[in-house]
């Protein structure tokens, strides 16, 4: 999953490079969207964990949990939102909870 994080971050230099008004306007957009508000900042990681298993985005999966760890979610936390996902998504959004559990496990959640 580090891979897939690090492949994401990669992903927005490049294109930055030829597009950086795109991507400063999506960084502004994601900044004032992640972070605190009406909802806690781990709040909205939990959400976009649960909305990249249903969307089968592995590197989302990767950016958020690493995200949500860091903002302090735990294990169980982490799993019981991809669970939600795998609720509304059905059979291919549980199969992607591999990767939520795969990231779990590198990015240390407890």
């Amino acid at each position: 999953m580090e891979l897939y994080y690090k492949r994401f971050l990669s992903l927005f230099e490049e294109v930055k490079k030829d597009y950086p008004k795109f991507v400063e306007s999506f960084m502004g957009f994601f900044k004032a969207t992640e972070g605190p508000g009406a909802l806690d900042t781990k709040t909205k990681e939990l959400i976009s964990i649960a909305l990249s298993v249903k969307s089968q985005c592995p590197y989302c999966i990767a950016f958020h949990v690493k995200n949500a760890v860091l903002q302090g979610a735990t294990r169980d936390e982490i799993v019981e939102a991809a669970m939600v996902a795998a609720l509304m998504g059905g059979g291919p959004c549980v199969a992607y909870m591999k990767y939520v559990f795969d990231a779990c496990e590198q990015f240390g959640a407890e």
